[in-house]
């Protein structure tokens, strides 16, 4: 059965995103990031991923698609699907969906088959998935610089969840913290 596993950049001082919501400061290092062990480990282990609206939406290049890390099935949390569907290739496809995140997971879990659904989430998508129960494991990438400002993923987080640290992984400038969440 496939694991779940939660993925967020935060900043040194705990933020998810900027001030305006954006995440482009928690990604100085992308292209060295492509290259690590980490992402390719996450790339060949997961079978679907689950994504915020936002950032889906981040994309300025309509041809992302063809250069996205993941090709595979995404699953896209939002209110209103877009009135044209972004180009997909035989391997990456999109389902927006707008019945909420436990639809979304449950989706992705079937798409995924064996494999792992991966979450890239914002801030808010974060305390969703964590206060429903809905992730196996968390993964923390700390970037080092400060925002001094923005959206804290873990703010409006259920006090009772527990983590239980199972990996530490340092990939170029980032440090990844693994964690399973104990239910």
């Amino acid at each position: 059965m496939a694991k779940v596993i939660l993925g967020v950049t935060i900043s040194l001082d705990g933020f998810a995103e900027d001030s305006k919501g954006s995440v482009g400061a928690l990604y100085p290092d992308l292209d060295a990031l492509r290259r690590t062990d980490l992402l390719q480990e996450s790339i060949r282990t997961t079978g679907s991923v689950v994504m915020a609206w936002k950032e889906f939406a981040m994309a300025e290049d309509p041809d992302w698609v063809v250069d996205y890390e993941y090709q595979v099935p995404i699953f896209v949390l939002t209110d209103m699907p877009p009135e044209k569907c972004p180009k997909e290739t035989d391997k990456l496809t999109f389902t927006f969906v707008t019945d909420g995140i436990v639809s979304a997971i449950r989706q992705a879990k079937v798409a995924a088959g064996q494999k792992d659904v991966t979450i890239i989430g914002s801030a808010a998508t974060t305390q969703q998935v964590l206060n429903a129960g809905l992730a196996d494991e968390l993964q923390i990438d700390i970037i080092p610089i400060f925002l001094h400002k923005g959206f804290r993923p873990f703010e409006h987080v259920d006090e009772n969840i527990k983590l239980k640290k199972i990996r530490v992984v340092e990939a170029g400038e980032r440090t990844s913290l693994q964690f399973l969440v104990e239910r």
